[in-house]
Formats: structure tokens, sequence, C-alpha cells
């Protein structure tokens, strides 16, 4: 049986009122949430509470899911509605500097802390990591799904749906994400140690923080260096460093928190599916 078909039995059954299909749902799909969110939201702690606000917003909204084979692209894009949300909520507040995040135990790791401290990266790996700190909100949560897309565990259709776009557009803009996200693997390259001379008075009163002005002045300069742009060129694509990427850590009581959404849903605790 395909897998599709499958899920589409699943949710069915689970329209229908079938508590075991329910639950079958949400422990065959968490392992996703857990990397779609983990992703789009670098590792912060509250990873948990968006994938349980996901899964119960879909659950509380099944009934109205009229084409059921399209449920993973339909999760997806409650998931991505939900990290959105968070990323407004979290709007205005000021990120913390790499070294007082790592002093900080269980802090709100951000993904360059996340890869380097759980996943063990290669350099390069290390450097998207880092460069990723670079982007912008909207870049990172795209790249979050191509990312999984990349590693085959999203198709470009459920990318798409994630970010409310159609297929054509969804190209688009993974291009021009993977533009911008090379100039901040240059950029990430340029400011680590040991630095190009020539770069030290570009640096004059940067305080250490990824930003948008910091981001343009830096690449400018790696532009313009020919020290700089020479380092640039033995980067590899970033699809030849999924290889050895590990995926978001499932919980460890994850049985227990299977059963426990599928219950919180099935009484009431849902809400609507729409963002």
């Amino acid at each position: 049986m395909r897998v599709g078909t499958d899920v589409e039995r699943l949710v069915r059954a689970a329209q229908e009122g079938d508590a075991d299909a329910r639950e079958r749902l949400v422990a065959e799909h968490l392992p996703l949430l857990y990397n779609v969110v983990g992703w789009a939201l670098g590792g912060h702690a509250d990873v948990d509470d968006v994938v349980q606000e996901s899964v119960l917003r879909a659950l509380g909204g099944l009934g109205r899911l009229r084409e059921p084979a399209r449920f993973r692209s339909w999760l997806i894009s409650i998931a991505m509605n939900q990290v959105r949300r968070r990323w407004r909520s979290q709007r205005g507040r000021t990120p913390m500097d790499p070294d007082s995040l790592a002093r900080v135990a269980g802090a709100e790791d951000d993904f360059a802390e996340l890869a380097v401290l759980r996943l063990e990266l290669s350099e390069q790996r290390r450097e998207v990591a880092e460069a990723t700190r670079w982007l912008d909100a909207d870049e990172r949560e795209l790249l979050a799904l191509w990312w999984l897309e990349a590693s085959g565990h999203l198709t470009r259709k459920e990318l798409a749906d994630g970010l409310g776009v159609s297929v054509p557009h969804a190209a688009v803009r993974v291009q021009r994400m993977k533009k911008q996200l090379a100039t901040c693997r240059g950029v990430a390259r340029a400011v680590a140690e040991p630095r190009c001379g020539a770069l030290e008075p570009v640096l004059a009163g940067w305080d250490g923080r990824p930003s948008p002005l910091w981001r343009k002045r830096i690449a400018r300069h790696v532009r313009g260096c020919r020290s700089c742009s020479a380092r640039q060129r033995e980067l590899a694509p970033p699809e030849a460093l999924l290889a050895g990427l590990v995926l978001v850590p499932f919980p460890a009581d994850h049985t227990l928190h299977v059963a426990e959404l599928a219950a919180g849903a099935g009484n009431g605790a849902g809400l609507g599916a729409t963002a």
C-alpha cells in the first residue's frame, strides 16, 4: 500500500471518530513536525509548544479537511503558520551573541548553537549553521523547509504549501534564498578568525551581532577584496553538506506525548485549523 493511500485512510477514519486513527496520525507525523518547526525556529525553546499547537489545530480542524490525501501539506501549512506567529511574537527581542549564549545553560539556542553543539557538523556545516544567523527571518523559514526537501523529507509541493505560495513561486524564492545563503556564508567566513587585515576598519563599531546592515557592509568588502573572495572559491554547495546531517532530536517521551496530544484534541482541546 502506498504511504499516501495509507494516510488518506487514516484521515478518513479519524474524521469518523476513530481514536486509534487519530493517535496513529499524530505518531506518524510528529517526527516531521519536530523537524519542520525545529529547523524553522532554529532550536528555540518554544519548539515543543509550537508543535503541540500545530497538532491541536490540525486535529481540531480535521473534520473540515476535504482532501484527506493532502494531509501532509495541510499539516505543514498549519505548522508554518504557527511558526510565523511565534516569530511575530518574538519580534523586537535582542538576539544574544554566541559567547553569551554558550554561557547560559539551557538558554534559547539559536540555529548555529544547536547545529554546533548537537549535530557535530563538519567545518563547512558549522559555517553554514553560522551563516544562517545572517539570514532574515523569512529566509530562515524557507531554508528550514528547503533543507528538509533537499534531504528527501518534503516534496516541493509540500514546501510550497508550507509557504502558502505556488510551486513556481516557491522555486523562485528558493533560488533567491540560496543566493543569499551563499552571501551569508561568505560573510560568516570573512568575520571568522583569522580575519583579513583590510576588514578590520570595516568592522569598527560592530558589536558582533548579525544584522542586515552589517551583512551588506561585510559582503561589499568580500566582493571587493581579492583575499576574501579567494576564500569563497572552496565552498561546497549546501546540498553537498546534507549527507552527514542529523535531523532535530525527537523527544524521548514521544509515546506519552503522542497519546496526550491525540487525546487532548479528541476531548475538545483542539483549535480551528486556520491561521
